[in-house]
């Protein structure tokens, strides 16, 4: 007597049910082109040529050009020992890449990625939270491990070449044939929005990834080039009687629409407006970062290049701190942040992140104010015959790093509540988001009022002078993009006008001759990190054949280029 089936029992020696690597290609593909790519989907569809049924059809075979796009480099990856490690990598990869483009609008691209790779330990905690969990494990570790668990079958070698080169070209043309269908939809919707191109998951991050290993491969070396050693100190150091001592604070993230200096509602820069009523500070209103990363601002803006030949250029140069050092300076600079990004390669440096400080540090983080606790011993401990010629600090803020913008400033610091507490910025409330981070736009306030006044304190003994510039600004949800890093073509300006003030001490502007009523004309007008090189050359009286006085914001205003 035979049982029914669903009551027959199966031995445990028997074999599982085993699949086809080209079908498990096929479901792996059309999971990361559909459900891998919402992002992609509700942009495309946000878009004015998507509408009505054409555009219904034109994302479908949009759809289907990135499955069969998908299942063809999988097909020819389909070798026992490779396939199911590619597949699996390819769809966690997606599902984290998904979870980032879908809570903060941001894309994936060579620049991002590399932003990744440089963010440190402290940094990335600020990443985690429990819906990056459990989107990883729902969309990408939960059917990369069905991928592993299954047993596919596999041909003999031989066959198995001609059959993924049969199936992986067969996919080709089929994505061939899907885009050929909507091309004249397809290439004007990616010519109108090329941020598009970015989004295609996760076909965008085997690119990024491709770039990178690209650059970072072992091309012939080519050798420093040598910026402005022809350096030498003006005239101002024969006359002086003091040594000049010039801070520069580079903000992170700081966005130039939330700066209540800049016209924003908010009182966010309270005593640096009290400042500049009192005539002692300028405030640029018009300045454009040189990148939307902290990565690709901060060797471009102290570079001599000017940022369209640095995004070309092919061999690394000194900067505006080498310079500095050449003419015979002292240069510091100070990390409270992720590092200088070989901006700082050739100079002394301190990182101020791993202090013990029992009220500014807590958490393995320390507010900005830790920077200025030991400064004086700091500066003590560079050469004695630099330090009495002048001294140039560099303090890089952690300023307001997100998405942890509640990190960033003190309990004393939090005038606007309720603010966001939660990394994952989308859980949260917009308003609270703003308040968040316009706390630390208070904070930073404080910080370059107190630097101000330590500068203030020291003026006695040398010639004093402050510039702070932010390295790149920060969406806050404007359009649905948080955080920043988009690439630079399309970035909105929230990510690229950035805060810029400087402040001179009365013997500094007597030192180079300053006219404070000239370079209050000078405030509104259109400028950008390119002028920081050679404005910081001019003030500090060092002149170069690679100084250019037309790209100093300070030139006119001063009486020894009259």
């Amino acid at each position: 007597m035979t049982l029914p089936l669903m009551f027959q029992f199966k031995s445990p020696h028997d074999q599982p049910t085993s699949w086809s690597k080209f079908t498990v290609a096929g479901l792996a593909a059309l999971w990361m082109a559909t459900v891998s790519n919402v992002s992609l989907w509700q942009q495309l569809w946000a878009t004015p040529e998507v509408g009505g049924w054409r555009g219904v059809g034109f994302m479908v075979l949009f759809g289907v050009a990135i499955a069969a796009v998908l299942f063809a480099a999988l097909s020819l990856l389909a070798w026992p020992w490779l396939f199911k490690f590619i597949t699996a990598v390819l769809l966690v990869t997606a599902a984290c890449s998904s979870y980032f483009m879908l809570s903060y609008g941001i894309v994936i691209d060579a620049h991002m990625l590399v932003n990744v790779m440089e963010t440190d330990v402290r940094e990335a905690q600020d990443l985690l939270s429990w819906r990056l969990v459990l989107v990883v494990l729902g969309l990408g570790v939960s059917p990369a491990l069905w991928v592993v668990t299954r047993q596919t079958r596999h041909k003999p070698w031989l066959q198995s070449v001609w059959r993924n080169l049969l199936v992986g070209s067969a996919g080709l043309a089929v994505a061939l044939l899907a885009a050929l269908l909507v091309f004249q939809d397809l290439s004007s919707t990616m010519r109108n929005h090329n941020q598009l191109r970015y989004l295609i998951n996760p076909l965008n991050s085997v690119y990024a990834t491709t770039r990178v290993v690209m650059n970072a491969m072992p091309h012939k070396q080519l050798p420093l080039q040598l910026v402005g050693k022809d350096a030498q100190l003006g005239a101002s150091y024969n006359v002086a009687s003091k040594p000049l001592l010039m801070v520069l604070v580079l903000g992170e993230t700081g966005r130039a629409a939330n700066w209540q200096l800049g016209g924003y509602e908010r009182e966010t820069n309270p005593e640096l407006t009290l400042l500049k009523q009192r005539g002692e500070l300028q405030y640029y209103s018009d300045v454009t970062s040189c990148g939307t990363s902290t990565a690709a601002s901060l060797p471009c803006m102290f570079s001599a290049m000017g940022k369209a030949a640095f995004d070309n250029a092919g061999a690394p140069a000194e900067d505006v701190l080498d310079v500095l050092q050449h003419a015979g300076l002292a240069v510091l600079w100070v990390d409270n942040q992720s590092g200088c990004k070989g901006a700082c390669a050739r100079v002394p440096t301190v990182d101020t992140r791993d202090s013990n400080h029992p009220e500014l540090c807590r958490d393995g983080e320390c507010l900005d104010m830790v920077m200025l606790s030991d400064l004086d011993q700091h500066i003590a401990n560079l050469p004695t015959e630099q330090r009495q010629r002048g001294v140039v600090v560099v303090l890089h803020q952690m300023g307001s790093h997100g998405p942890a913008y509640y990190k960033r400033s003190p309990p004393s610091q939090k005038s606007f509540l309720p603010e966001c507490t939660s990394n994952a910025l989308q859980s949260c409330d917009r308003q609270a988001i703003v308040n968040a981070y316009d706390n630390t736009i208070l904070y930073t306030d404080y910080f370059l009022a107190q630097t101000i006044a330590w500068l203030k304190a020291r003026s006695n003994a040398s010639d004093t002078a402050l510039w702070y510039v932010s390295d790149h600004g920060e969406s806050l949800g404007d359009n649905g993009l948080y955080l920043h890093g988009l690439p630079y073509s399309f970035a909105p300006r929230e990510q690229k006008h950035v805060p810029q003030i400087t402040w001179l001490s009365q013997g500094f502007q007597a030192r180079v001759g300053m006219d404070l009523q000239c370079l209050s004309t000078q405030q509104p007008l259109a400028w950008s990190h390119d002028n920081l090189f050679h404005s910081m050359l001019g003030l500090a009286d060092v002149h170069t054949t690679d100084y250019q006085p037309e790209m100093d914001i300070t030139a006119p205003c001063r009486a020894n280029l009259k």
